[in-house]
């Protein structure tokens, strides 16, 4: 079987999504009462993007996505991060956050992803959410 021909600006999207339950406390006045320590539950979308259709026709198995996205919040989760490793002397914002966790997905991607791009997105509320998107 061969992929599906697109045009050349055609791009292929798959999204997964968990969520992440931490503590932590952004330590600056900036923030306000979130310089106290206080729970954070986040909704995490990561999507995987491609130029073109794998050989079986996906962008890749979601199966996979989801999994690639579960093993990298799972050392996160329930965990303040005020004393993680990760995140120290740095302030845990949403949006370091979801740059570490691009960043652990471009690292456990299989060596013939195909992929061009991850994001990964945090809803903080249903008001409110940061993204970043990272090439590969």
């Amino acid at each position: 079987m061969s992929t599906t021909s697109t045009p050349s600006m055609t791009r292929f999207r798959l999204t997964v999504d968990d969520h992440l339950m931490i503590a932590h406390s952004l330590a600056d006045p900036f923030f306000g009462p979130a310089q106290n320590l206080h729970g954070a539950t986040l909704h995490i979308r990561a999507t995987f993007e491609r130029p073109g259709l794998d050989p079986h026709g996906v962008v890749m198995d979601i199966g996979a996505a989801a999994e690639l996205l579960s093993g990298v919040l799972d050392p996160l989760r329930h965990q303040n991060l005020d004393e993680h490793p990760a995140f120290e002397n740095k302030l845990s914002t949403t949006e370091v956050i979801i740059a570490y966790l691009a960043q652990q997905l471009a690292q456990v991607l299989p060596a013939d992803h195909g992929l061009t791009a991850i994001e990964v997105e945090a809803e903080e509320n249903p008001r409110a959410s940061a993204s970043v998107r990272i090439e590969l």
